[in-house]
């Protein structure tokens, strides 16, 4: 039998989504002559109910999403779109919401995109957006690459040695 692992009015991390959520409600799937729910889904307001394996508590996810020294934890909101009904925007990736990158603890501060903009091309805002949030993971893994390729450059083949180079330069632009 199933035991909830979240509780109603708990942020977590929704994987699919990629972004921070709070539980609406807890949604046991009962089966008939069952004493206890056979399965648990979570309504997190996104328009479908999630499984416990594609939400994560706060402090797991705080943790694995956090940024490396780029200050704090950089993540997907979902603002509501004031512009247009979700009826009116059926052609967004997530009608009615439109993404905002947060780059601080708080729920403000980062990325925005005018509603105007968003409307033209939303997929291409959208995959903006998840790459602004991975930012600090791509930065952290070009710095490991430098790092590696510095301590052991007889060992890297010139197509690796070119591309040191390039990650040094583009550290060395991010750093200025």
């Amino acid at each position: 039998m199933a035991k909830a692992k979240f509780h109603k009015s708990q942020r977590v991390f929704v994987k699919p989504v990629g972004t921070w959520a709070y539980v609406e409600a807890v949604v046991p799937k009962w089966v008939k002559g069952c004493e206890e729910p056979i399965k648990i889904a979570y309504d997190c307001g996104m328009g479908r109910e999630f499984s416990q394996e594609e939400l994560e508590e706060e402090s797991t996810a705080s943790h694995l999403h956090s940024a490396n020294g780029l200050g704090g934890t950089w993540r997907i909101l979902r603002g509501h779109n004031r512009w247009k009904s979700a009826e009116q925007c059926g052609h967004h990736p997530h009608p009615g919401t439109h993404p905002m990158v947060v780059t601080t603890e708080r729920d403000w501060g980062g990325w925005r995109v005018p509603g105007a903009e968003y409307d033209l091309d939303p997929y291409r805002i959208e995959r903006q957006a998840e790459m602004i949030v991975r930012a600090p993971i791509f930065m952290k893994l070009i710095e490991e690459f430098v790092e590696h390729a510095e301590q052991e450059p007889e060992n890297l083949s010139d197509d690796l040695t070119k591309l040191a180079q390039i990650a040094r330069r583009v550290i060395g632009e991010v750093s200025e």
